[in-house]
């Protein structure tokens, strides 16, 4: 085991990330997003929920099957259920800090401006902070207060996550019409992608994380810890493989990854041209074949019929809308949410209006210069 490998403790303030994801957002809270990125930080080694769970009945099974500790708060009227799930998710959170010193980071996920003074007291105990919270819900005070903060609408590609039927959903939906028509998945169309490019999915994805903090490059063997804590079922010999370094280097034969030095291998993403290029290429010639602005939704399957093989995981986006973002940011097409469309419109953008230079009018003589001539 790596020696500076971080140890992450995992508190939720459940019932916050719940309402938030599903008033705010439209979907069900998944953890499934937020425990992919942690792997990739470290290892968690605790983890608890606080809410009331009478009222989510199909959160503490998706909470159960991803190891989390559920801590029940009784049921009691207004403020004070809040408040004492707060108090009790502050309380073990800094007698865990004390009795276990192995723990470097502390994850919190909420968005509440309450935890603030236990994200101040946690960094001076010298513990790393990380948060995360719902984008609408979350308060402008606790981010800066963080170490790193993760906003969860950023994590997921939100246009595919499905509704469940927990108690406290289904009471609040019964309350209210419904709202807007859901928008096509573009998800839903994928078939069981075959092992190689599930695995190639996990190896880039797995990558892409590590990279976002600032490393220009991440050796072989922390690439394969953090993919083990993803999936502790990994194994390259599923793959056809000896070895993880003789997958790296078939991922790297195939232009997918970049490889350098030798034994415990430099892995990087490709600097330039490869496959994310050419994808990118193929999704700005489907635009240009709309002739106009086309909606996202249906854009995935398009892509599909042209490339059966196209998949924004085996280039490093955590979903198509993250991958279109990336393509606007190049400038091959542009980006636009559209309210009667419900939907983001993608269009290729247009040629910036040149203004033509017209030549210096010459100056007329001034009396001066013309008496002269005289």
């Amino acid at each position: 085991m790596a020696e500076h490998e971080d140890r992450i403790a995992l508190f939720l303030d459940y019932e916050n990330l719940a309402i938030g994801a599903r008033d705010r957002l439209g979907v069900d809270f998944d953890l499934a997003p937020i425990a992919d990125a942690m792997a990739e930080r470290g290892r968690t080694i605790v983890r608890r929920a606080y809410a009331d769970w009478s009222m989510f009945d199909e959160d503490r099974r998706m909470l159960t099957r991803q190891h989390v500790e559920l801590i029940e708060i009784t049921q009691r009227m207004g403020k004070a259920r809040k408040n004492s799930a707060d108090i009790k998710l502050a309380v073990d959170a800094i007698e865990l800090a004390f009795e276990r010193d192995y723990i470097t980071t502390f994850v919190i996920g909420t968005g509440d401006s309450d935890f603030t003074p236990l994200v101040h007291k946690l960094r001076e105990l010298d513990k790393r902070v990380i948060g995360f919270g719902i984008e609408g819900s979350t308060s402008n005070i606790l981010p800066p207060a963080c170490d790193e903060f993760l906003f969860y609408d950023r994590l997921v590609d939100l246009r595919r996550k499905p509704k469940r039927n927990s108690r406290a959903s289904g009471r609040a939906e019964s309350d209210r019409a419904p709202t807007s028509k859901p928008t096509e998945d573009i998800e839903d169309d994928d078939t069981t992608p075959p092992k190689s490019q599930d695995m190639t999915a996990m190896v880039v994805s797995t990558l892409t994380g590590l990279m976002r903090g600032g490393d220009s490059s991440v050796r072989s063997s922390t690439l394969k810890r953090s993919i083990l804590r993803k999936d502790p079922t990994f194994d390259e010999s599923d793959h056809g493989h000896r070895g993880f370094g003789e997958l790296l280097r078939a991922l790297a034969d195939d232009g997918v990854i970049e490889l350098e030095g030798t034994g415990d291998v430099q892995v990087a993403l490709p600097s330039s041209g490869g496959q994310d290029e050419t994808a990118m290429a193929l999704l700005e010639s489907i635009v240009q074949k709309a002739k106009g602005p086309t909606p996202m939704s249906g854009l995935k399957r398009q892509m599909r019929d042209e490339e059966p093989d196209f998949n924004e995981k085996r280039l490093g986006y955590s979903g198509f809308l993250t991958f279109c973002k990336a393509a606007a940011s190049r400038g091959l097409i542009e980006l636009g949410w559209d309210d009667a469309a419900e939907d983001y419109l993608v269009s290729i953008p247009t040629a910036p209006t040149r203004t033509t230079k017209r030549a210096p009018a010459k100056k007329a003589p001034t009396k001066r210069a013309s008496s002269r001539s005289k």
